[in-house]
């Protein structure tokens, strides 16, 4: 299981946030210091994700052992990926590090921020949030999860939010190629207005632009 740890600048960018409304779930999270950072402000957050059914001390493994597994990853790929927004691959790893120390801390003293659970069904309840954010699931690994999985697992973010869902990226992982039925998944999903949005960061080449699906 890899359990990725991003920071709360990242998600910022990725999801071009400039201001978080007073409840945000963060769907299949990982080890991300988002959920603990946005709770700090005031905001109602919580954080989903399967690795959250670990025992407390694999858990903290498993974040742990996935900070190196990601920069390999990055290594394989290496003429998939840019600079730009990290500037350097140290700086990278440092907020991996930092957002790892700060999921941890915070997993361990608010764990009712942290659910167990995984799309295509969500353990809450209809809008019971203002917005929701899915990174680097949706899309990214559309050639492990089939184009039924998409269109259930965006429905069932859709039913959760009463006001907006933000997915990002929107190609797959590796050499960042498109996902082909994209266009004709959003066309099925008629009971929300779907806007796919440029944002300010790019790391995977080609990976520069979110999905919007608002009410």
């Amino acid at each position: 299981m890899l359990v990725t740890s991003r920071s709360y600048a990242e998600y910022e960018a990725m999801f071009d946030l400039t201001e978080l409304p007073g409840s945000v779930l963060d769907c299949c999270a990982g080890g991300a210091s988002f959920t603990a950072e946005a709770a700090a402000r005031g905001v109602d957050a919580v954080a989903v994700d399967p690795a959250y059914e670990l025992p407390a001390p694999d858990l903290v493994d498993t974040v742990r052992r996935s900070l190196p597994a990601t920069s390999g990853i990055v290594d394989e790929h290496a003429d998939s990926f840019v600079w730009t927004w990290y500037g350097t691959p140290a700086r990278k790893d440092e907020l991996r590090i930092e957002a790892a120390d700060r999921f941890l801390q915070d997993v361990a003293v608010a764990p009712e921020r942290y659910v167990p659970g995984s799309l295509p069904e969500l353990p809450f309840s209809d809008g019971r949030f203002e917005l929701v954010l899915c990174s680097h699931l949706l899309f990214t690994w559309a050639d492990k999860y089939d184009r039924d999985w998409h269109l259930a697992a965006l429905r069932e973010l859709v039913r959760v939010s009463r006001s907006e869902v933000r997915v990002f990226p929107l190609v797959q992982q590796g050499a960042g190629e498109p996902v082909d039925y994209l266009p004709e998944l959003l066309g099925e999903l008629t009971d929300v207005t779907a806007e796919i949005r440029q944002v300010p960061y790019e790391f995977q080449v080609n990976a520069d632009k979110m999905l919007v699906l608002s009410r």
